[in-house]
């Protein structure tokens, strides 16, 4: 990737989405990727995605998802002059990483190419879903997204499962099920039958995340929402996310968002 200037992302909400109509020049880099998954829907025009190997070109028709920590260098193809795309990051939950193993293109970009009108359709409702202002908007839309997903999966190519799979899944809800007790790397080993070591191997070559990084993300995930939806004191916000101290929670909280949870909390207030 050219050193060009990186575009800033927090995976702040559990799903976010977009339907962009871009013309020459457009371009986003985050050379270190971002903490959630996002899926790419060309439906216009053409992209490209540059990756260590190459350039992957899309097309109408082309679904393009990028794991967590890969790598982000796409925009319009040169020749084309115009990308229209419909996009979504979001934090899956732990039965849906099956669905989410796609074709490799390269190291955490994956495609599928899926001549389906319907699916696109689908896209678009879960786009609309999400950015309306109707009340649960966004749990429709993430159920929809669901369904989305499930639709996919059908015109994925199956291959044999890996022998890691069901335990990296089983891996993911215990520790969505233990977020606001103290969780250690150990207790989540034991839990599927893995050493510490050979769970932190598989964790990262399935979700391409680290299992402590992983553990924090949901754990900020979790704060961010009560902080949008409750009034909780920051002190139980913070034991409800598995930090003994409210500090230590705040200090955390600000490398990740880039604000202390009192000024996510006050901006949240004025918008």
């Amino acid at each position: 990737m050219s050193e060009i200037a990186e575009n800033p992302y927090q995976a702040t909400r559990r799903l976010l989405t977009g339907h962009f109509h871009e013309t020459s020049g457009y371009r986003s880099v985050r050379r270190r990727g971002v903490g959630d998954w996002l899926l790419v829907h060309t439906t216009g025009g053409s992209g490209r995605f540059g990756h260590a190997g190459g350039n992957l070109i899309v097309e109408p028709g082309d679904w393009v998802l990028l794991r967590p920590g890969a790598p982000h260098d796409y925009g319009v193809e040169e020749t084309e002059g115009r990308w229209e795309l419909v996009w979504a990051h979001f934090q899956p939950r732990p039965d849906w990483l099956e669905w989410l193993d796609w074709p490799a293109e390269a190291d955490g970009l994956m495609r599928l190419r899926i001549e389906s009108g319907e699916l696109t359709e689908q896209f678009l409702a879960v786009h609309q879903l999400c950015s309306s202002q109707e009340a649960r908007g966004e749990a429709r839309a993430f159920h929809a997204l669901e369904g989305l997903l499930l639709g996919l999966d059908g015109h994925r190519p199956k291959r044999e499962a890996q022998a890691g799979d069901e335990r990296i899944r089983r891996a993911v809800a215990f520790i969505g099920d233990r977020l606001g007790e103290k969780l250690l790397v150990d207790d989540v080993a034991e839990a599927v039958g893995l050493s510490p070591s050979r769970l932190a191997h598989l964790f990262r070559a399935e979700t391409g995340e680290t299992l402590q990084g992983h553990i924090e993300a949901r754990r900020m995930q979790m704060a961010v929402d009560l902080l949008r939806q409750t009034s909780f004191p920051i002190k139980r916000i913070a034991a409800s996310a598995g930090f003994d101290s409210p500090f230590y929670f705040s200090q955390r909280f600000r490398r990740f968002m880039g604000l202390s949870p009192q000024q996510f909390r006050q901006r949240q207030d004025r918008d």
